[in-house]
């Protein structure tokens, strides 16, 4: 979730790079830095921290001085937070900034080495940077051309060449980026905001284009050096709509942001093929050694939880208990030194789950921290620590926290089923596989949101509500009914479909909405028979499954159908619709989406 800019143009480079990035500071970050051309020279300056320390940094040591430049705000995912892994990254002739993740940095690396190219950082950027150096023949935009055909990933790069001062370099894949046009002067930047100030004009740059800009004018051409003429839009939101990147709600932008979560949280965890947590302080070794796990979070992490305690039973054959982090801290829990207890925690101060951690430490187990936030209480205090590389959730209601959150519990299942010998290395391959997968399975669940404002124009009238599913599917009840609670304010509750008849059924009555999630093939009969039981007391029933059922006649009163995956992966995909008809049934009711009332987004108290 980093933060690109560049620049050229009359006015001071410095000065416009770092008013530009402070307007992305809302996009996460660890380190920041800047490259500008000063006296015909490009001059580096970056640091560890935040943009006030790379201020501060320049003022003891010189702040570069020139008309064009890039810049960047870097949230770590390959090599920790550090000076020397900050962006700007040198490769000879060339220095880069870089929004994203290089899949095939490693390969590429291997390659560079053995052609006697030496490293500074630990970065997948610097991989890219010494690339383009490489086969640079005095053609910045073929050169571009050949080596964006070599990067597997996501990208987007802002470049300078050392022998072109006056210009400016971009091209993207997937990560997105802006060309701003004012008068005089050009632009580059991850989002909106950066650029307000200056200019409202832009471009907004597609896969494979490369942008050339120069003060007097932006161009930009394919990858085959053909010239592109694109519309120029003008933007016309203030600022707070600019850092929404033109959603109405954070909560939206965060829930389409989804896909590109995934990939970065669990891009760099996966080596030739297999998931590798080395980097987090997990071996296959220390893995094969626990007797049980426990996984302790709250609300939607502690349902992410839930999901892991399937996934890891299922697959590695070891016991799993699920806990609130409120009770566990207070029940005198049976943990030992031969247990793991996993802690969830988007913001990673959350009190109960902390306490919880302290509790763990004392009575011996391992911990481990699944956390988005570097730097916070539980991730610094945790034997070992994953970050979910989501970026900044602003929302007050999780989505894409609880989506990667979900994603790294699939590779520490993985991971733990190999080491316990409960899956074969191919097996282990083919389940990564599939997972890196779902970022794409979302995106083509994300163009039909139609279908979810359609099904929440029928609940926003509700006086309550009941979603039902078996397994994982009762998982994913559960974070959905807590979904549309926390932004609609409608009641709801989750129950596992087989207990129905023990009590629940009872609440069933005429046009009672009952949102039922069958996915799992395994389960899907019975689950079908339970539809039965409350459409025959005059449910409303909004049906989400799989895309190849076809649902019999009058079983549904919708059906919101999702793409096929593996059984395992299911509630990552599934919980999207979940996740919408929430948000357009908060919308519909004219709720504060983004702050609903009585809650926070850190509970930092008991």
């Amino acid at each position: 979730m980093c933060g690109i800019v560049g620049y050229v143009g009359y006015r001071d480079a410095s000065d416009i790079l770092i008013d530009a990035l402070s307007k992305l500071e809302y996009r996460g970050y660890d380190s920041a830095g800047i490259a500008v051309f000063d006296n015909g020279e490009i001059k580096v300056a970056k640091s560890k921290g935040r943009l006030k320390d790379l201020v501060a940094k320049m003022e003891r040591e010189g702040k570069p001085s020139g008309c064009s430049g890039i810049g960047h705000t870097r949230w770590a995912t390959h090599g920790e937070p550090s000076d020397k892994n900050s962006h700007p990254h040198e490769g000879g002739r060339v220095t880069i900034v870089h929004n994203g993740i290089i899949e095939n940095y490693k390969a590429l690396k291997d390659f560079l080495v053995k052609e006697g190219r030496c490293f500074k950082s630990d970065t997948d950027t610097e991989v890219v940077a010494q690339l383009l150096d490489y086969y640079y023949d005095g053609d910045p935009v073929s050169t571009i051309a050949n080596v964006t055909k070599e990067l597997e990933g996501s990208y987007a790069l802002g470049i300078i060449f050392a022998d072109f001062p006056d210009t400016v370099f971009a091209v993207r894949k997937e990560s997105p980026l802006i060309v701003g046009v004012g008068e005089n002067e050009s632009f580059i930047a991850s989002d909106v905001p950066a650029i307000l100030k200056y200019t409202r004009n832009y471009y907004l740059l597609e896969h494979d284009e490369i942008a050339v800009l120069s003060k007097d004018k932006a161009c930009i051409y394919d990858l085959h050096y053909n010239k592109i003429d694109k519309e120029l839009k003008t933007a016309d939101w203030d600022m707070d709509a600019a850092e929404k990147g033109g959603y109405e709600h954070f909560m939206l932008k965060e829930i389409f942001e989804q896909p590109t979560a995934i990939k970065t949280t669990i891009t760099p965890r996966i080596c030739d093929g297999l998931p590798n947590l080395e980097e987090c302080g997990i071996t296959l070794e220390k893995l094969n050694k626990f007797r049980q796990i426990f996984i302790v979070a709250c609300g939607t992490a502690m349902h992410a939880g839930l999901v892991g305690k399937y996934v890891i039973e299922k697959l590695a054959r070891v016991p799993v208990i699920v806990d609130i982090a409120s009770e566990f801290r207070y029940r005198e829990p049976i943990v030992t030194k031969d247990d793991l207890v996993i802690i969830i925690s988007q913001s990673g101060e959350t009190a109960d789950s902390r306490a919880a951690l302290e509790l763990s430490k004392e009575l011996g187990a391992e911990t481990l921290a699944i956390v988005n936030v570097k730097g916070s209480t539980i991730a610094r205090e945790a034997d070992m620590v994953i970050y979910t590389h989501a970026g900044p959730e602003i929302a007050v209601a999780s989505t894409k926290a609880y989506m990667v959150q979900i994603a790294v519990m699939y590779l520490i299942a993985f991971e733990i089923a190999l080491a316990k010998k409960q899956i074969t290395v191919e097996e282990c391959k083919h389940l990564t596989s599939m997972l890196q997968e779902i970022p794409d399975t979302i995106q083509n669940i994300l163009k039909n949101i139609e279908e979810t404002q359609y099904i929440a124009s029928g609940l926003i009238n509700a006086d309550s509500l009941l979603y039902i599913g078996r397994g994982l599917d009762y998982a994913l009840s559960m974070e959905g009914s807590l979904k549309l609670k926390e932004v609609s304010y409608i009641h709801s509750e989750s129950y596992a479909a087989g207990e129905l008849k023990h009590g629940t059924i009872s609440l069933i009555s005429e046009g009672m909405p009952v949102i039922a999630v069958a996915t799992q093939k395994n389960l899907f009969d019975k689950t079908i028979s339970n539809i039965k039981e409350v459409k025959a007391r005059g449910a409303k029933v909004i049906l989400i499954c799989r895309e190849n059922y076809q649902p019999e006649e009058n079983l549904a009163d919708y059906c919101f159908k999702i793409p096929e995956t593996d059984d395992l992966l299911m509630p990552m995909p599934a919980v999207v619709p979940l996740q919408l008809i929430a948000y357009y049934t908060a919308v519909l009711k004219g709720n504060d989406v983004d702050k609903p009332r009585n809650l926070a987004k850190s509970v930092t108290v008991e």
